[in-house]
């Protein structure tokens, strides 16, 4: 009931901010837009008209625009539109006013001749810091950290330390943490403001500082970043190069963000489509992207046909055969991707260690023993009542068998092998794997069903 409640009040107040730009009033836009939160006001903004955008600049300051833009959720091709639609001094100004690493992924959205034209306009100071994230490797801990953080020397007193973090907290992602460095910006350790508010005033911050500070490397990975600041609890993880000078900090805020694009593109793999992340508004759009998975699945059909061919002696000779193969490849298909679902979990969340991948993959063949072994004597028994026929119920019975085993063990090993190899398991997605073991249950329930044909007959 309160949902729907705050979901007719949002309606009601896009509708007041629509008759305000409608009317130029920009005394009543103003008072009603800067009253929402900035999450409210980008899905305002990217729901309006384009005629209205332009108004929407005049209304606003580059500082608040900038609030609303960090919240902004659309298309990668969608951000140069935007950005055009402003003008360039207009643009700079708001970007220089972003935290450096939201006005990184904004620039990174846009080719690099505008980007470099923003860059030209904007303050020296902000378009240095945004640069030097420009530079680093997408999807790296360097590419996702802000470098508006407090860092104090370790020799300063938490008087002296207070004064700094008043100065320097209005343009800080978080003031929750006070990084520790020495002369050379050498990482030391970490104090929490809650440590430097109850010190004594004399006391020095070396002595204060909590020394098992956990940093990551500028050149980690942005899905091992998220995994150590969710196994640790943190709020923001310090960002250090080769010679443990700090960089940077990754704030809790990227880390979800990081998790969103990253469940996104493994579910996107699994479904064999590009992006799932954006509604496409076009079909034509929309088959594009599905097209190149489903021909290259229309090939490994054709695999599946063409080895169907090669038993059309075998199929000749009992007819009946056919009636199970949708049956067969089904139950391969659905086992597999189950097991590869599980095997992808594990590695996506870190689970899977060196020393458990062996078990997974005894675990995964005890299942498809059980699983595969249960089906196949249901199935024996339903075919021979069924058809009357003990040795073709047998048949099916053994294929299942087999088929399970093979295929779970199948699901668990390839997106392993994939890992081993540095290439994305969710690529193994379910529609390769179901292929797959489409393949892998018409070669063993043919290969069985000729070896069997002087019973069968």
């Amino acid at each position: 009931m309160e949902e729907m409640q705050d979901r007719e009040t949002n309606k009601q107040n896009k509708e007041l901010l629509v008759k305000a730009l409608e009317k130029e009033d920009i005394d009543q836009f103003r008072t009603e837009f800067l009253d929402m939160h900035p999450y409210d006001q980008a899905q305002f903004y990217t729901g309006l008209k384009d005629e209205y955008r332009p108004i929407v600049y005049r209304f606003l300051s580059p500082e608040e625009m900038a609030d609303l833009f960090e919240n902004i959720e659309i298309d990668e091709e969608e951000y140069e539109n935007l950005l055009a639609e402003m003008n360039p001094s207009y643009a700079a100004d708001m970007l220089s006013h972003m935290y450096a690493d939201d006005a990184a992924d904004v620039l990174n959205e846009i080719n690099d001749e505008q980007a470099v034209s923003y860059l030209t306009i904007m303050d020296n100071d902000a378009a240095s810091e945004i640069q030097e994230l420009l530079h680093y490797e997408e999807s790296t801990a360097g590419s996702i950290m802000t470098t508006e953080f407090i860092a104090i020397e370790a020799s300063e007193t938490a008087r002296s330390a207070m004064q700094i973090l008043k100065r320097e907290a209005p343009q800080a992602e978080t003031i929750y943490y006070v990084f520790v460095t020495d002369q050379d910006k050498k990482l030391l350790g970490v104090l929490s403001l809650r440590t430097l508010i109850i010190a004594d005033e004399s006391a020095l911050i070396g002595d204060l500082m909590d020394e098992r500070v956990v940093s990551v490397p500028v050149s980690e990975d942005q899905e091992e970043v998220a995994r150590k600041i969710r196994d640790y609890n943190f709020l923001a993880v310090p960002v250090v190069d080769f010679q443990n000078r700090l960089l940077g900090i990754i704030t809790v805020d990227d880390i979800i963000d990081v998790m969103d694009e990253e469940a996104s593109d493994d579910y996107s793999k699994l479904a064999g489509v590009s992006d799932l992340d954006h509604v496409d508004k076009s079909a034509f759009s929309a088959a594009k992207k599905r097209l190149p998975w489903l021909v290259i699945l229309l090939f490994l059909g054709l695999l599946t046909a063409s080895l169907i061919g090669r038993f059309e002696e075998t199929l000749s000779q009992k007819a009946i055969l056919a009636v199970f193969i949708p049956l067969i490849g089904g139950m391969a298909g659905n086992t597999g991707t189950q097991a590869l679902a599980v095997a992808i979990r594990g590695i996506a969340t870190g689970d899977l260690e060196e020393e458990s991948k062996w078990k997974l993959i005894i675990r995964e063949a005890g299942t498809g023993f059980i699983t595969g072994l249960t089906c196949g004597i249901v199935i024996t028994a339903i075919v021979f009542f069924w058809k009357h026929d003990f040795m073709l119920g047998l048949l099916v019975g053994i294929s299942i068998f087999i088929t399970l085993i093979v295929a779970t063990l199948a699901g668990s090993l390839v997106p392993l092998f994939m890992h081993k190899m540095k290439i994305d398991p969710a690529v193994a997605s379910g529609p390769f794997i179901t292929t797959i073991n489409d393949i892998i249950s018409i070669l063993i329930y043919f290969g069985l069903a000729t070896l069997l044909m002087g019973y069968l007959l």
